[in-house]
């Protein structure tokens, strides 16, 4: 076996003084230390070379630090950089940290201080990589993008249930991946080779779903000119899978309940009953116990689906899998429109790590198709992002279930959070552009619950 890389540290540093001593000191905790005066160096080197964190000194002769700090994360938006700064510029290295450095270390210098704030940047960067490494495995073998423990919670059901033969009950809100989920159960399960047959049971009336499940013989109603085997049929030996269950008639609650039962399913227009064997999935926004209660739902049928249920968790429940799914649709929509790949910036991120996304994975996948076609630039401002979510109608986060009252609240909210982010969460300076006392503005942040409190 070779010998274990040493972590590389690099130091941008116009005085060879400073170079000196970081140098003495990381170099005597086991580290491996590269030095550079100017940030066009820096960047360079990143460009070229593997770093794990970079100690970088906001004031250069060429470039501040601000400047250098945006440019790094073009490159390596997961790359750790800690801002070093005299005493005077601290305000400014906070204002660096809220842009996408880990932390800073005043100057002078503290030995214990530089060694601890290495230690826990490089702790993060091990973290972030074996986070992407666990992202990789999961899709490959899920098909799905997330890695927090919400979805570590679904990959375990799903590992579960996939080797049995039992009926699943999906339950998410809309966007939140349930059609994956079902095609992870059937493909790791033991009718992988079989076919996935899904319907959609919200989107067609009754009479129709009936004879897309069921088949049909020739003559059974107006128009049957032929024969035609239904969904059920057609999953013979692998797994049907009933989207929206939830909005099916009763009378194909019935239906549906009698062919779970039986193992056997009757076309319209015969008595003449057909063996099959399939795997049952099914799926639904609402809670069936309440349409249960309510009379909308067979209870019966409710016992017989709900074996296993899997809950797949909302968007605004797994927000540490925003900025690696937001990543992964750039790529793909960047690559597919032939455009220049791009990356969020610190503060546009943080305005995606705010919102409650209604629409949930989904509602992102759209906002990172629009971004890949109408931004420019390789780095996405928080401008851009507005632009973006207003075009699209998600600055309100409009619904038709909302009040006036709760469409100018989610506005008011948006708005004010993104100017906060726009001003490095400086309430002044947001106050001042938006034309209201201070005083005010603290007293709306407290109504509408904003977090003054960045997001890293």
């Amino acid at each position: 076996m070779g010998a274990q890389r040493l972590p590389e540290i690099l130091v941008v540093d116009d005085e060879t003084k400073m170079q000196a001593i970081l140098k003495d000191i990381l170099n005597s905790r086991g580290y491996h230390t590269r030095s550079v005066g100017l940030g066009r160096e820096a960047i360079e080197w990143i460009r070229s070379s593997p770093v794990d964190a970079v100690l970088l000194d906001y004031k250069l002769p060429d470039m501040d630090g601000l400047q250098v700090l945006e440019a790094i994360r073009e490159i390596d938006p997961l790359l750790p950089v800690v801002i070093i700064s005299a005493y005077g510029d601290i305000p400014t290295a906070v204002q660096a940290t809220r842009r996408g450095a880990l932390d800073f270390i005043p100057k002078p210098l503290d030995q214990e201080v530089i060694c601890r704030v290495v230690e826990k940047v490089l702790h993060r960067r091990s973290r972030d990589s074996q986070a992407l490494i666990d992202i990789a495995g999961f899709r490959d073998r899920f098909g799905m993008i997330g890695s927090g423990a919400a979805m570590r919670r679904v990959y375990e059901i799903i590992d579960k249930v996939a080797p049995t033969d039992a009926a699943v009950l999906i339950e998410g809100e809309t966007g939140t991946g349930k059609e994956l989920a079902a095609t992870a159960i059937h493909r790791l399960g033991p009718r992988a080779e079989g076919p996935l047959i899904a319907v959609n049971c919200s989107a067609m009336p009754r009479d129709l779903i009936e004879s897309e499940l069921f088949g049909y013989v020739k003559g059974a109603f107006t128009g049957a000119n032929q024969n035609r085997i239904g969904k059920i049929t057609a999953a013979h030996g692998g797994t049907l899978f009933l989207d929206e269950i939830g909005d099916m008639e009763l009378s194909t609650q019935a239906k549906v309940l009698r062919t779970l039962e039986s193992r056997q399913v009757c076309p319209l227009g015969t008595e003449e009953s057909l063996p099959v064997d399939i795997r049952i999935i099914a799926a639904t926004h609402h809670d069936l116990a309440d349409r249960v209660k309510s009379g909308d739902f067979r209870e019966d049928l409710l016992y017989r689906l709900n074996v296993v249920r899997l809950c797949m968790p909302a968007l605004r429940d797994r927000r540490e899998d925003i900025p690696h799914l937001m990543n992964h649709y750039l790529d793909h929509f960047c690559r597919r429109y032939d455009r220049p790949v791009k990356h969020l910036s610190h503060q546009a991120l943080e305005i995606l790590l705010q919102r409650d996304w209604p629409g949930n994975v989904r509602e992102l996948r759209n906002v990172a198709e629009k971004l890949s076609i109408f931004v420019s630039d390789s780095l996405i401002s928080p401008r851009d992002l507005q632009l973006v979510l207003e075009l699209q109608g998600l600055s309100a986060e409009m619904t038709e279930h909302q009040t006036l009252r709760q469409a100018r609240e989610r506005f008011e909210r948006d708005f004010i959070l993104n100017q906060l982010i726009i001003h490095d969460w400086n309430v002044t300076a947001t106050a001042e552009k938006l034309g209201i006392e201070r005083t005010n503005l603290h007293r709306k942040i407290r109504q509408l619950r904003i977090d003054l409190s960045p997001r890293g």
